[in-house]
């Protein structure tokens, strides 16, 4: 199904349009102070380091007291700091599409900032009107029933032709497991699949939420359950209907319309997309649609417990600019959603250095579709750059261990 957008992604690139930092004569004024700026880098710096080249070709080292991620970067304006000192990785990010700064590898500089992320505190996070607005920003895209749609379309509605130029053969857009799978992508993908079905094994009927373009709900139709899979998406459901078992009952549903009972519930990497406000009702939709002794297993993005105060009370990059509406998994707030609902916490499994590889991967097979121009017509040189930016940024939040991912099953008790 092609896209009805002559321009995608363009709702992407200019979505957080609100959030520009400051202009250049701010910039001049803030030179005077990039050695303060830098000081205060320098003593977050707990592991790692970073060899910078200034806007006036002098060269200093950051950090470099104990072992940790090496990073150089090219500050090639000071606007890049006043971006990041007063928009964090939304100015971060903005400064490096305008070219203000440059770094042979942004990865080990995104990881770097993560593994220090207790040390430096609030540095390289949005501050004054910019959190304020980052905060509004979130609000008027919260995932309402209505909302919920709109922010669907904007990501996963860019095509299934520009998803299928760099993902693998069977379209899994989420972390892969490499466990005995080597490097092999699809393999892994695969794998991924197997630990999830696993969890399940036996149910006679399962419901998943958030089906993406059809895999799992396939491996779920191939062991023999009876699957209802649902999505906001109309390119993944017009894929999954064209691609999978004519068996499998696709639907275009919101998670809190579903009604009636299952064995067995399946999501992997959605709850990102419902947003703090809309946790209790997804929990709510668990326990109401499991059958009494059922099963779910859940994959989940997580921010760790101490970073999450600070992270939800703006918007970040992804949020501005890749998954609006999106946020990541305070665990411990999901612990207590499924305890209040007599749910289960069974065999937890954590796996981020796999999607660390999973990206990485991912983003070697963009570049290569972008360079053999095999990208689909619509995408300009502008989105090109989002979405590199995009996958670097997620690769080291995982080498950092600011964010992981998690497997696990939730049980409804008899």
């Amino acid at each position: 199904m092609a896209s009805l957008h002559p321009d995608r992604g363009h709702d992407l690139i200019e979505g957080a349009r609100v959030l520009r930092s400051g202009p250049t004569w701010l910039a001049r004024l803030i030179a005077g102070r990039a050695e303060p700026l830098l000081d205060r880098i320098d003593r977050g710096l707990e592991s790692g380091s970073i060899r910078v080249t200034l806007p006036d070709g002098s060269r200093r080292t950051l950090g470099g007291r104990s072992p940790g991620f090496e990073a150089v970067v090219d500050l090639r304006s000071w606007r890049a700091l006043l971006r990041m000192a007063t928009a964090g990785s939304i100015g971060a990010y903005q400064g490096w599409e305008a070219g203000d700064w440059a770094s042979p590898d942004p990865v080990q500089l995104l990881a770097l900032f993560v593994a220090n992320a207790d040390a430096l505190g609030d540095t390289g996070r949005a501050h004054g009107p910019w959190r304020w607005l980052g905060r509004l920003l979130n609000v008027l895209r919260r995932n309402s029933r209505a909302g919920a749609r709109r922010n669907i379309h904007a990501h996963y509605d860019l095509g299934n032709d520009f998803y299928s130029a760099w993902l693998d053969p069977e379209l899994v857009y989420s972390s892969a497991r490499f466990d005995g799978a080597g490097r092999d992508l699809a393999v892994a993908q695969q794998c991924k699949l197997d630990t999830i079905v696993e969890r399940i094994a036996g149910s006679a009927s399962v419901l998943e939420i958030g089906c993406g373009w059809g895999a799992l709900a396939q491996r779920c139709h191939d062991a023999g359950m009876a699957v209802t899979a649902i999505s906001l998406s109309d390119e993944q459901l017009a894929y999954a209907r064209a691609h999978r078992a004519a068996a499998i009952d696709f639907r275009n549903q919101d998670y809190r319309d579903v009604t009636g009972q299952f064995d067995a519930i399946v999501s992997v990497e959605m709850v990102e997309a419902v947003g703090q406000a809309y946790w209790p009702d997804f929990f709510d939709c668990l326990a109401c649609c499991l059958k009494p002794g059922g099963r779910a297993a859940i994959q989940y993005i997580t921010i760790r417990d101490e970073l999450f105060p600070a992270y939800a009370a703006s918007a970040d990059f992804i949020q501005a600019y890749v998954f609006p509406g999106g946020m990541l998994v305070s665990e411990a707030a999901f612990r207590k959603l499924a305890a209040e609902r007599g749910l289960g916490w069974e065999d937890q499994a954590c796996f981020g250095i796999d999607y660390a590889e999973t990206l990485r991967l991912w983003r070697g097979a963009f570049e290569h579709a972008a360079a053999e121009g095999r990208l689909p017509a619509g995408f300009d040189d502008r989105f090109v750059r989002l979405w590199r930016f995009y996958l670097m940024y997620c690769e080291g939040g995982f080498r950092g261990g600011g964010i992981d991912v998690r497997q696990v099953t939730l049980t409804r008790p008899l």
